[in-house]
């Protein structure tokens, strides 16, 4: 039944919608919520509306070719499955289901250090490209760990996420009480028994916790003090040793995600970081932050062809990938469209968004003229508003 509802998705919002009628409310409302009034949230989709498509006519679209190079690496179109926390509480597979979608599809899948599945078991679950998200951590021991982890496990590259000190301020969680342990309320409990299948699973699977930190629990390996013990471990005071340090340490591809201004992203090219991923943490940190489809074009200038740039945040649509790539980034990271999938469907879900994206950016590429995604360019784009 579920991979005949996901078939009858037509574009991501028909499977944000699914992922609402499966799952609990206050988890739909983690998945898509932001922080605070969310205007960045909506500015990341909006910004897009800034720029509209010019198609080229008599031009030979009989072939489209829509696979690219990120980080080293051939992938199959110009998509990132961005690093998304404690995937099981939104179907009982999590990362073992969104992991093989990606590979599947010749992504690159960014598994998170808050993951419901460790970095061990995401190494075993496809052979395609998979990078580690990680922080700069107090003890300098873990970030020393996990690189040796991943190093074992097969993953190809690092995202070194710098824009989180602390957990932004996403309200919609606190109306709904949503905390972990669930300390469940009179509404909750109607709702969860509306979403029957979910709470199937959840009745027969062992709660999720962050099973890359279950040694560090002191005993207590349960999500809420592996929640604390990750808050408490943020570094506040991060510097660009050490991302000069982490750089080091990995000796691998290595991408630095959460850059908004110019500077930063010319400093980190000076450095030699492989990537800089353009992002605001998808509307969940800071609010009113630029949208990162608005700074792309600075950014993209100031590293001047010295390492990638990828566009993270706000992507719904084929046409706004192709934005993206026609104002400079090499890909896009995406996360609510796939977690939307997954909600909706498990892998059969995940993969009708990947599928979906994929199909939007070859159709598109036909009517704007463009048979190859790396010759896609300004020519393409006239900016309105």
């Amino acid at each position: 039944m579920a991979i005949r509802a996901v078939a009858q998705c037509h574009n991501i919002d028909d499977l944000r919608g699914l992922a609402a009628r499966k799952v609990p409310k206050m988890i739909f409302d983690f998945i898509d919520g932001g922080a605070e009034d969310e205007f960045t949230l909506r500015r990341s989709s909006d910004g897009f509306n800034s720029y509209q498509l010019v198609p080229h006519n008599f031009v030979d679209v009989s072939e489209i070719n829509i696979a690219t190079e990120v980080l080293g690496r051939a992938v199959d179109a110009p998509l990132i499955v961005s690093p998304m926390g404690l995937q099981k509480l939104f179907h009982h597979k999590g990362e073992e289901a969104l992991v093989p979608a990606a590979g599947n599809h010749n992504i690159p899948y960014t598994l998170s250090s808050a993951s419901s599945t460790s970095i061990e078991g995401v190494g075993n679950l496809s052979s395609g490209p998979k990078w580690f998200q990680i922080y700069v951590w107090k003890d300098r021991e873990i970030v020393r760990d996990f690189i040796d982890r991943c190093k074992g496990a097969g993953f190809s590259a690092l995202c070194l996420t710098v824009d989180v000190p602390i957990t932004g301020n996403r309200e919609r969680d606190v109306r709904n009480g949503f905390a972990l342990p669930l300390k469940l309320t009179p509404a909750m409990v109607l709702n969860i028994l509306s979403k029957p299948c979910w709470l199937y699973h959840a009745k027969r699977n062992p709660l999720p916790t962050l099973a890359n930190l279950v040694d560090r629990g002191e005993g207590d390996t349960s999500v809420a003090n592996l929640s604390r013990y990750t808050e408490e471990q943020l570094e506040k005071a991060i510097s660009w040793d050490d991302a000069a340090e982490m750089k080091a340490q990995w000796d691998g591809p290595l991408g630095i995600k959460g850059v908004l201004r110019a500077e930063d992203a010319a400093r980190a090219a000076e450095m030699g970081f492989d990537a800089v991923i353009v992002s605001n943490h998808g509307g969940r940190q800071l609010d009113h932050a630029p949208a990162p489809i608005d700074v792309l074009p600075e950014i993209v200038e100031a590293v001047d062809g010295r390492c990638q740039v990828i566009l993270d945040g706000g992507v719904r649509r084929g046409t706004d990938v192709l934005k993206a790539l026609c104002l400079g980034a090499t890909a896009c990271m995406a996360g609510r469209p796939y977690l939307f999938g997954l909600a909706a469907g498990g892998q059969a879900g995940a993969e009708r968004a990947m599928e979906i994206l994929k199909g939007e950016i070859r159709r598109d590429m036909m009517l704007l003229g463009c048979a190859d995604v790396k010759d896609l360019g300004p020519q393409f784009l006239r900016q309105v508003g």
